[in-house]
């Protein structure tokens, strides 16, 4: 009884000792190409409230060290498909909900920022530069910000300036996309528990690169060696974390490029890591290359047509849902239904992923698995390639209840199997098809929205090519109409003089206005 009693004594006077730390979560995601004519609404984000947001960081789980190891403020995160531009009133709406549940439970500690980075809005330049802005604003200086993003985001000076931690992917295909979250988290608590608080230095580089991820994957060189050399800087004495942004390709804004970032409390470390990390990317800038072999969609499909091997995948990059396309061009399906090879129903076998149709959608739940339907699907949103496509063929399956696509039908058209959703989705898993009663290893080719394979469709392939289809996100940045990144940019120009590559500190946020 007695040693209970001086347990609990003891474990009393530890806990008013060091009280937890108050931690608030909030963010926005989304990957916005403004060279497609898509528009993105608010719903698209799925946005979280309160103790739901927990749902998507399973380090915070009810159980994990984690979630006991401050106080949380869950207030809002939301994470859309990437897509077009993000409607002025969508975003406000967003932004100005996250800022009521920020003030109604101030003070914090610190804030976990949970963003993509590469957000466009209708008529707002950074939008995450100007999220954070506002929410540094409400919270005052004295709160830390923890800031995770995607390597393929964009860090312009205002977002490092408002944030004290900042890190981001070191992984494309972003398999340790969970873990840079973690990071982030795990950076902000250490910080506050040992009572360091914001890291003194902040290393800021601008690189004048520009390149889309398929050219950067961390599968091949250089990007392999580039990003393997992250880690090891970043677990330097005097260093907090280190961080490289290949930045987002397909939107026109000045804060689209390359940056470094590395933060610590040992200024030379700092600057000497930073400046390092910068000049061995711009050392390799003409050495990334697809991360596949490329060509165009014809070469592709004559390519896939005669190969023994199977299945033989081909990205329809131009159009890709998960870099920003509408999602909807049909000129890669229109083409691919005119060949003849596919035009028998015991011809070559292809499945398409994926084309949005509503009215295909709707005839098919009219008509039912096994009936025959005509109808239209595509081009609502970017007919600029390519109309509506028109689809005659035999419903295979009907599905519902997906998240993104909500109903998910496959169409027979000749050989080829045609999956038509009643909104846009992304087929990156085999039970995306498999749910649907396809079988993607029997097929003989497999056409996929998309640019680098994603692991499990990259695991089952024997072979594949990229075509170069157009689109919002055209792999062939020359052929888009940039006019307000910032210039000369490789490798869209040429670059004559060495830029300056030597590190911006960047104030912190609690230091006096100059």
């Amino acid at each position: 009884m007695k040693a209970t009693f001086l347990f609990l004594l003891v474990l009393s006077v530890a806990t008013e000792a060091a009280p937890l730390p108050r931690i608030a979560i909030c963010g926005l995601g989304i990957e916005s190409s403004t060279f497609s004519p898509a528009l993105t609404e608010e719903p698209a984000f799925h946005a979280q409230y309160g103790p739901a947001v927990f749902d998507t960081y399973p380090f915070l789980a009810p159980d994990s060290v984690l979630r006991h190891s401050a106080i949380w403020i869950p207030t809002i995160t939301g994470h859309s498909l990437p897509g077009g531009a993000v409607m002025r009133a969508a975003y406000e709406s967003l932004v100005n909900k996250t800022l009521d549940e920020l003030k109604k439970q101030l003070p914090y500690d610190g804030i976990f920022f949970d963003i993509h980075g590469a957000m466009s809005v209708v008529g707002l330049d950074d939008p995450e530069g100007d999220f954070i802005t506002r929410i540094r604003k409400l919270v005052g200086t004295k709160t830390l910000i923890s800031t995770s993003m995607d390597l393929h985001g964009n860090v312009s000076w205002r977002l490092a300036l408002n944030t004290d931690l900042i890190t981001c992917y070191r992984m494309a295909p972003h398999e340790d996309a969970m873990e840079t979250k973690r990071r982030a988290v795990t950076n902000l608590l250490t910080r506050l528990e040992t009572g360091k608080g914001r890291p003194a230095y902040k290393a800021w580089i601008p690189i004048p690169i520009l390149l889309p991820g398929e050219k950067t994957s961390t599968r091949i060189e250089p990007g392999k060696s580039i990003y393997k050399a992250v880690a090891p800087a970043a677990a330097q004495p005097g260093i907090v974390d280190a961080a490289i942004w290949i930045g987002y390709a397909w939107a026109d804004e000045p804060r689209n490029h390359a940056v470094v970032m590395v933060t610590g409390d040992d200024k030379a470390t700092v600057t000497r890591t930073a400046e390092h990390l910068a000049q061995t990317f711009w050392k390799a800038r003409s050495q990334f290359v697809f991360v596949a072999p490329t060509g165009t969609l014809k070469e592709c499909l004559d390519s896939a047509a005669k190969s023994p091997l199977h299945p033989f995948f081909i990205s329809d990059c131009g159009d890709n849902p998960t870099a920003g396309g509408a999602g909807d061009v049909t000129w890669t399906l229109q083409q691919i239904l005119a060949r003849p090879e596919f035009k028998p129903a015991n011809g070559l076998t292809l499945i398409y992923a994926s084309i949005p149709g509503p009215d295909v959608v709707k005839a098919a739940l009219k008509a039912g698995v096994g009936a025959t339907i005509d109808a239209t699907a595509g081009a609502a949103v970017d007919h600029r390639y390519a109309p509506p496509v028109r689809l005659h063929g035999v419903v295979e399956s009907i599905v519902k209840g997906d998240k993104d696509a909500e109903i998910e039908t496959v169409i027979r058209v000749g050989s080829v199997r045609v999956i038509v959703t009643q909104k846009r989705k992304p087929y990156h898993r085999e039970v995306d098809f498999t749910r649907l009663g396809l079988q993607p290893r029997k097929a003989a080719i497999v056409v996929v929205k998309i640019g680098y394979l994603e692991p499990e469709l990259y695991a089952m392939r024997a072979a594949w090519l990229m075509a170069l289809t157009p689109g919002g996100v055209d792999q062939d940045l020359s052929r888009l109409p940039y006019k307000r990144i910032q210039r000369p940019m490789f490798p869209l120009d040429p670059i004559k003089t060495a830029p300056d590559l030597h590190a911006r500190l960047v104030p912190a946020a609690d230091a006096p206005a100059k």
